[in-house]
């Protein structure tokens, strides 16, 4: 039985996207956290935002049969809060393809570190594009694309039609250059008009002949139950001044 509906939530707000967007507003040039992102956990307000995407899936019929998950704390937080009990009837599954980009020397670093301290980066990034700039011992967007492609040819055979991955902002747009698909140049339009938000749910559909985008990042259900609804946009990869 082939997964024919996807819904794909980013994690709730975490202790590091609060830090890293503090940083970024002060003019760091480091984002001040002592954890490594695999540890990093959700906010106060990410576990109640956690908890409303519970409420939505207790209210709404999506009667979905998989869940597959980041490694990554937050993501696993995310979907343990909001899955409550029945995470016991149907436990979801880890799986590593689902961590976010890695981004090697530039870890850590926000716009202006990467100024400052990898000036030969950001010229690097500006020459080859955001898709395919590889930080070295980090990940390009085309590199996650590419752990993505192996992840949905292993996953989407089944075990049912309907299934929710809790994962990343960079994972949530790749599985749409990948699903949709997209071209670099659209993928890379769509992300500059567009912000995976914290616990927002995009929802796919496969039809003939291929999957098709019936909602991007609601946040309805936050709104519904009084959950902050945060923005913070991923790591800027060196983005042009």
């Amino acid at each position: 039985m082939a997964v024919n509906e996807l819904w794909l939530v980013r994690h709730g707000e975490s202790v590091g996207n609060v830090a890293a967007t503090q940083a970024e507003l002060e003019g760091l040039d480091t984002i001040p956290l002592d954890i490594r992102d695999a540890d990093v956990p959700l906010s106060d307000t990410g576990r109640e935002q956690a908890a409303a995407l519970g409420e939505w899936l207790d209210e709404g019929d999506a009667r979905i049969d998989a869940y597959w998950v980041s490694p990554y704390l937050r993501a696993q937080e995310t979907l343990r809060i909001a899955l409550g009990e029945r995470a016991t009837a149907s436990p979801p599954a880890l799986d590593e393809r689902l961590r976010d980009r890695e981004l090697g020397i530039l870890d850590l670093l926000t716009r202006t570190g990467v100024q400052r301290l990898h000036p030969e980066e950001r010229a690097r990034r500006l020459h080859l594009g955001k898709f395919y700039h590889r930080p070295p011992g980090g990940e390009s967007w085309a590199d996650v694309a590419l752990r993505l492609r192996s992840f949905l040819r292993d996953r989407l055979d089944g075990p049912g039609e309907k299934a929710m991955i809790v994962a990343h902002d960079a994972v949530v747009m790749l599985l749409l250059y990948v699903l949709l698909p997209l071209r670099e140049d659209e993928l890379l339009d769509f992300a500059a008009e567009n912000t995976v938000l914290n616990a927002s749910v995009t929802h796919l559909v496969r039809r003939d002949p291929g999957w098709e985008l019936v909602t991007f990042a609601d946040v309805t259900h936050l709104q519904r139950e009084g959950a902050d609804v945060t923005v913070h946009p991923g790591n800027p990869d060196v983005e042009p001044a």
